[in-house]
């Protein structure tokens, strides 16, 4: 296990570091109410006073739900400043006027909603001269398992070497809220919806293929590489032409 009281000290030096650097003000992150914006909120309030958490629930009902309720609740433990901006009518509107002239696939209008809320976060950001962190796991950036200029845009990330299973230990380690400990991984994007669920492999799995390269059920380790391999273009920049 990691020495998190050390791992503190670091990750808060690093969030410290790039405000100074990059002679920002405040940080602004998306408060979903999950796990990792947890920590993110959590790492980013120990280094700057001025962060702002931004609760965007968009049409899923468990974002006005649980989600928005474990948010909350992080953000009055730690005294982090939070606002609440509902996308769900900019969506709809999206997909209406995308529709009136082409189809779009239901995995091409889920992540519309990730899209949307990095563009709030930035337009809030640059608004306040604030930096947007990102809340992306280690487990997550190997599968690819983000929206690529969604949720995966951001300024700084401090939790992007940190497992599922060290995210937890983390919170533990901090007392975060019982709940947000508790609940399955999910990304809130349409009713039932968990992580797991969803890749078809365990985060366990996961980190084990990350370890060792292999897991013990084979087909999921198969498969596991084979996202990883597929999903390499959402962990680079862009390709970009030079004669």
């Amino acid at each position: 296990m990691r020495d998190y009281k050390l791992e503190t000290e670091k990750r808060v030096a690093f969030i410290k570091k790039a405000m100074a650097d990059a002679h920002a003000d405040g940080i602004v992150f998306g408060n979903s109410g999950g796990k990792d914006s947890a920590l993110v909120g959590i790492l980013c309030k120990m280094a700057c006073s001025n962060v702002l958490g931004v609760i965007m629930p968009c049409q899923s009902k468990r974002n006005f739900g649980e989600d928005m309720d474990d948010g909350m609740d992080v953000a009055k433990q730690f005294n982090i400043e939070t606002i609440t901006v509902d996308l769900t009518s900019v969506k709809e509107e999206m997909v209406k006027q995308i529709e009136s002239v082409t189809s779009a696939t239901d995995t091409a209008k889920s992540n519309i909603a990730p899209r949307l809320r990095m563009t709030t976060l930035y337009t809030i950001a640059q608004s306040r001269n604030a930096m947007v962190a990102g809340t992306g796991n280690k487990c997550e950036l190997y599968m690819g398992y983000f929206t690529k200029w969604g949720d995966g845009g951001c300024d700084i990330n401090p939790i992007a070497d940190l497992t599922v299973s060290e995210i937890y230990e983390f919170l533990t380690y901090l007392n975060a809220p019982e709940n947000i400990i508790k609940k399955a991984p999910s990304a809130g994007l349409f009713e039932g919806q968990t992580d797991e669920q969803e890749m078809g492999v365990t985060y366990k799995q996961i980190e084990e293929v990350m370890a060792t390269g292999t897991t013990d059920d084979k087909e999921a380790a198969e498969k596991i590489i084979r996202i990883n391999a597929r999903t390499e273009h959402k962990r680079r920049m862009p390709l970009w032409y030079a004669d």
